[in-house]
């Protein structure tokens, strides 16, 4: 009798596992995408997957759903290890009913997730799935409900990833957009809130999906999605090496990397980087990669707001969230993009106690209309609301020029960086020397028997008096003014003094960040 219920029990895990059966699971690769338990597999240390709620059925009757089954009910879920550490993952079964979600698939995925916050471990989301099952109406709309509530509640809380391997549309793109990072899968992945069929419909434009809501839009244009991969190995790779840079939870650190990299390394190159010409761009990504352990940074948005970069990497093996000016993209100044772009990942490092170091070469806003009537005031002051919110360490570092409020809003002393610093190129202003001169020797310029000469003596003038990096040491609003080639030690120096920081703020409910 025991062998019996033992064998039915292994041809039911077998029958569960074969999800939508051989024929469907065909189709799934031939789309060029992996099944959800291949994907689990990939992601997860090998043979550490332990599998939830495997026999979990839907109990619709409404058309036909009496007679229809679907193993475990679209949606595979349970835990595992990434590099020895435990994560919870849930993955949509395209091969089960399009992986669409019905009441007990968001029950399973739910269950996941509030596990996940008990134990204070990763959650992965894998989407693939054709979207709210049809049959069974507001039971689904319900289903999505309970798991966004979890979302917003996990948030701060545990890291939560999602990665969109298929179709994910209409009310399913909002669990994506309430977790911390999205990866997207070139070509095979798409987001929207309404297909290009009802769009067609309504507004009379034809689009494809993959121009609607694909990779490439939702990496550069929307700045929905995190990451980009060519495939989905890439993708699985790309999340295990996010995750080696996150802590399990919002009370512990992340995990500490063994290097071979000098904390005391000495870089001559980086004396001689910046161009003599002030106006003349060149790549913020050289310095960071030059000055981080190994060049290993991760780039985060890399596609989207290019005039700013963000993006994790690590200083003498620990791990730290960077925010640069990039003036190879107009002239790394701020804008609508940039500053959301910089926010949320401010806001993201402070909540999961990652130390935040800025690289500041910034000429000021992005001029314009549209950049005004876009509300540029209202997405700028997101960047000062959440750099004066963190609490986490925040080291400053203003490479070349720093003018306006927008130095101001890099982090600045004002803002509460703990410690500032400066090379010795670096020009801190209300403006331009160009501008400011204009506007401060106006009537000697204009009186003047050579006007451009003069003009270039009072630009130098106003450069001596206003716009070394000296004026704001000697008021204390710089630390130290540091040679170049001494960044990587200075940095991981005042890491390591600003390790044991603690730093609260006035209790209240929540802030009221101006969204």
């Amino acid at each position: 009798m025991a062998i019996d219920k033992i064998k039915e029990l292994h041809e039911l895990k077998y029958k569960i596992s074969l999800g939508g059966g051989e024929k469907r699971i065909s189709k799934q690769h031939a789309l060029g995408k992996l099944t959800a338990r291949e994907r689990i597999n990939l992601l997860l240390d090998e043979s550490s997957f332990i599998e939830i709620d495997g026999f979990v059925k839907h109990r619709c009757t409404d058309f036909g759903m009496e007679t229809k089954e679907a193993p475990g009910e679209g949606v595979v879920t349970g835990y595992g290890t990434v590099n020895g550490r435990i994560v919870y993952v849930f993955a949509q079964d395209f091969t089960v009913m399009g992986g669409s979600l019905g009441e007990m698939h968001a029950k399973k995925i739910s269950k996941v997730l509030d596990l996940a916050m008990k134990v204070g471990a990763p959650v992965i989301g894998m989407n693939d799935s054709g979207g709210a099952r049809i049959q069974e109406g507001v039971d689904a709309l319900s289903g999505y409900g309970e798991i966004f509530y979890r979302n917003a509640i996990a948030s701060g809380v545990i890291p939560q990833i999602s990665v969109i391997m298929g179709p994910c549309a209409g009310g399913a793109v909002y669990s994506p957009a309430l977790t911390d990072f999205i990866f997207m899968v070139d070509k095979t992945s798409q987001m929207f809130l309404t297909g290009p069929q009802v769009i067609k419909t309504v507004t009379g434009e034809e689009v494809t999906a993959e121009e609607l809501g694909g990779a490439k839009v939702h990496n550069s244009i929307s700045g929905v999605a995190h990451f980009m991969a060519k495939n989905e190995e890439e993708c699985i790779k790309e999340i295990r090496r996010l995750l080696s840079f996150l802590p399990s939870n919002n009370l512990e650190t992340a995990p500490i990397v063994s290097t071979e990299d000098d904390p005391n390394r000495i870089e001559d190159k980086l004396n001689s980087i910046l161009p003599e010409n002030l106006r003349k761009p060149y790549n913020m990504l050289e310095i960071i990669k030059t000055i981080v352990d190994d060049g290993d940074f991760m780039n985060v948005q890399s596609k989207f707001a290019k005039n700013v970069i963000t993006g994790f990497a690590r200083l003498n093996g620990s791990s730290i969230g960077i925010v640069a000016n990039q003036p190879k993209e107009l002239a790394g100044c701020l804008n609508i993009n940039a500053s959301d772009k910089i926010a949320r990942f401010i806001r993201t490092c402070d909540a999961f106690n990652i130390p935040i170091l800025t690289l500041v070469d910034v000429p000021g806003c992005l001029p314009g209309l549209k950049q005004e009537y876009g509300g540029v005031i209202r997405h700028g002051a997101k960047v000062l609301y959440a750099y004066s919110e963190a609490t986490v360490p925040k080291i400053t570092v203003i490479i070349r020029k720093g003018y306006g409020g927008s130095y101001d809003a890099m982090g600045s002393k004002e803002l509460g960086a703990d410690i500032v610093y400066a090379w010795p190129q670096a020009e801190i202003a209300v403006m331009g020397p160009e501008g400011a001169a204009s506007v401060i020797f106006k009537k000697d310029i204009n009186n003047s028997e050579n006007p451009e000469q003069t003009r270039i003596e009072k630009i130098q003038e106003y450069k001596d008096k206003l716009v070394t990096p000296y004026i704001a040491a000697s008021r204390g609003f710089i630390d130290d003014v540091i040679e170049p080639s001494t960044t990587r030690p200075m940095l991981v120096n005042a890491l390591k003094m600003l390790s044991n920081k603690k730093e609260t703020r006035p209790f209240k409910k929540h802030g009221n960040l101006p969204l």
